[in-house]
Formats: structure tokens, sequence, C-alpha cells
């Protein structure tokens, strides 16, 4: 059974007269009646009572009519409904990020202009961590996580939209304050407070000392910023933070510039691509403020250039 044959159907029971109904559906009436024939013979049952001047329901007929006007009005709703999402006018954007993001990305500002253009589309935001947030986008709990450059899953899609230098941080009296130039083996004997294992950050820092064959001593291992930054103002440990990140804190702690070649700190939004073929996400939301984000971005980058 095909949605063409209902129609058929439905436009002959209103119409009452296969010429009229033809007319309606824009087919030839032999074509029409080929139609309502097949109908009947899939349901085993005659549909109408034809006659010279009249076609009226049977039974059947009338019982068919009720059930194919639904499924014709289901039918409606939902093309009404994917119109609806393609044009933005309802649907939801899931997105995660990282706690703490840097003062270079004003994530509640992108979500208030995202939601000033498009009202009717439901936001949802959580936070966790890096790997949290991955698995969730993996499986479709996420449309976009907010985080830092990591090595994405399989099928998992990221685009850079901020690029800074890490900095050290310390104490306002600490020796390294206000120094240039610094080289990564005058930080390693330091006491550090970092973020746990599974943060991008941490996983960026120890990689940078890795590579350079120099260890370090972790003193604290937080979860939050803030914590950081109030354990680095007291002396208790020096930090690698994006410079964003320090600046915004400049009035309560001391910040030092690592000499070359410097760890770079890069902020991407993971998603599922979409199929082969198109760029972005398969969903027009996710779609839509990834657009928005990454316009509202590349101003800055030129002007950081």
């Amino acid at each position: 059974m095909e949605l063409r044959q209902l129609q058929h159907f439905v436009a002959v029971a209103e119409e009452q007269h296969f010429t009229r109904a033809a007319q309606r559906v824009n087919i030839v009436q032999s074509a029409l009646s080929s139609s309502i024939r097949a109908l009947e013979e899939e349901l085993d049952a005659k549909l109408f009572v034809r006659s010279t001047r009249q076609v009226r329901l049977t039974a059947a007929g009338c019982v068919f009519l009720d059930k194919a006007r639904i499924a014709l009005e289901a039918v409606r709703d939902a093309r009404d409904s994917v119109a609806a999402l393609q044009g933005l006018k309802r649907g939801s954007l899931s997105i995660g990020t990282v706690q703490s993001l840097p003062a270079f990305l004003d994530l509640p500002a992108h979500l208030a202009r995202f939601h000033a253009e498009y009202p009717e589309v439901e936001v949802r935001l959580c936070q966790g961590s890096t790997s949290h947030l991955l698995e969730k986008v993996q499986t479709g709990r996420l449309d976009l996580a907010i985080l830092p450059m990591c090595e994405p899953s399989n099928g998992i899609t990221t685009l850079m939209i901020a690029c800074e230098a890490l900095v050290v941080i310390c104490a306002p009296a600490h020796p390294l304050a206000g120094r240039t130039n610094v080289p990564l083996a005058a930080v390693a004997g330091e006491p550090f407070v970092d973020f746990e294992r599974a943060w991008g950050t941490r996983q960026l820092v120890d990689r940078g000392f890795a590579e350079t064959g120099l260890q370090r001593h972790i003193a604290f291992e937080v979860s939050d910023l803030d914590t950081l930054i109030g354990l680095v103002a007291r002396g208790l440990g020096v930090a690698l933070v994006p410079e964003a990140v320090a600046e915004a804190r400049r009035s309560c702690v001391g910040i030092a510039e690592l000499a070359e070649p410097e760890m770079c700190w890069e902020l991407v939004v993971a998603y599922v691509s979409a199929d082969k073929g198109q760029s972005g996400p398969a969903d027009p939301a996710p779609r839509a403020f990834l657009n928005l984000l990454d316009g509202a971005m590349r101003p800055l980058e030129a002007a950081a250039e």
C-alpha cells in the first residue's frame, strides 16, 4: 500500500466522482481507477459501489476512509515537523563543556545570541571532563562538546575555535613572577597545582613535560579553576594555564612567559560528523550553533594575528 493510493482513495470518497477526483489529484481517470482497483485487491474488499451516476462507499470503504484520513494527517504532521526542525522553529541543542572555559570564549554570550535567533530551540548545557564529554558525543547524548584539543574517538570531528600559549602562574611574590623566556626546566622543580588526569589541560601539560624528558611534582590535583587559582595565589604551587585565564586573574597571581618552543592550548568543538560529502553536524540546530561560534571567533583570531 502506497501513500498515493490513500490520497487517491480519499479524493474519490470525498468527490464521489472519478472524473472530479482525477482532476483533484492531477492524474488521468484510467490511472486513478487502476490505483483504486489495486488498493481493493490488496485489502481484499470492495471500497466503492460504482454506478453510471454515483460513486458511494461500501461499509468497508467507510471504515477505511477514517483510517486513511488519520494516516494522511499523520504524514502531513510529520512533514510539518521536519520542516519546522529544518527551519529551526523547533528542536533541541545539547552542549557539553569542560569547567572554567577561558575568558577567550564567552559561552553565555554565544548561547544568548543563539537563543535570540532561534527562540523555539531548547538548549541544554552540561559540564564534565574531556573523556566524559567525548563519550557523550559519541553515544549521541550531546550534539557538541567544547573542550581542549585531544585525540578524538573514531567518528568524532573537531573544529579548533581558539589557540593560546600556556603561561606559568605563581604567587605574586614568587621569583618567576614577571619573567619572560623562562625555560621549562626552570619550572620543573616547582611544586605544581594541576587538574585531575582526565582533564584536557592536564593531559597537554603532561605531554609537554614528557616530550622534553622532564619530570615534575604535582602537589595538588583539583577539578575546578577557582581552587587552582586560590592555591597558586597563596604560594602553594605553580600552574600552567592558557594566557587568557592568567590575564583575567592578574590581580591575584604572578605571570611568567615560557621560552620557545611554547606549549599551545587549543580549544575545539567536537561533534559527530554528518554523512560523507557533508560538513558539520547532521542536525540543523548544532550546525547553526557551530556556524555562529565559528563566525564569532574568526574576528578575534584575525585581531590576534
